[in-house]
């Protein structure tokens, strides 16, 4: 299976790289095709400009400014995500990526009023996170990254399929052996993708 991997830390020497890292070689010695995707390695620009937001509902001028983001999106069979949750929400690389790549015509159009996605390659989808916050204040806050990853990237891709949501919560206290515990779940998830 073609696997786009995302990923969105700017410090490659972080914990959040580590786990990429291993998801990349996992993936890979499970004989999948990873197109490895690391939005600051690769400088990309998440700002959507007015230019971009005038032509947003353009289609296909819309992706005059991001055409190889989206060509590796739409060659995709499986997504796998790795990111740090930043003030419960995704980076702001991530999430920009969503806003500019995402766009009508390559995720979904509108019919008749109603919209039809149209992720169909995308089959299998995981999602691994690093959180500060413990699992409770996370709950208590409403765990918009929890709800992204199950909720939106299920129905925008799959809806028959779950995703698979990988955490490892309370980075503020995390020690070594709870690191190496999550990095080794992550090697299983992805080595089984």
């Amino acid at each position: 299976m073609r696997v786009l991997l995302l990923h969105s830390h700017p410090v490659e020497s972080s914990y959040g790289s580590a786990l990429y890292e291993q998801a990349r070689e996992s993936l890979r010695k499970a004989g999948h095709e990873v197109d490895d995707c690391n939005l600051y390695a690769e400088g990309f620009d998440p700002v959507m400009s007015r230019h971009d937001r005038m032509i947003y509902h353009t289609y296909p001028d819309n992706l005059e400014l991001v055409r190889p983001y989206v060509d590796r999106l739409q060659k995709a069979e499986g997504l796998v995500i790795v990111t740090p949750v930043w003030n419960f929400g995704w980076p702001a690389m991530l999430k920009g990526y969503f806003d500019r790549v995402w766009l009508p015509g390559v995720t979904f159009e509108m019919e008749g009023g109603k919209l039809i996605r149209k992720l169909d390659n995308i089959r299998k989808v995981a999602v691994v996170l690093t959180y500060g916050a413990t699992r409770w204040r996370a709950f208590l806050a409403g765990d918009p990254p929890r709800k992204l990853a199950r909720r939106v990237l299920r129905v925008q891709t799959n809806p028959a399929r779950a995703v698979k949501f990988l955490a490892h919560y309370d980075m503020n206290n995390c020690t070594p052996e709870t690191r190496a515990a999550f990095l080794a779940r992550v090697k299983r998830e992805m080595e089984r993708f």
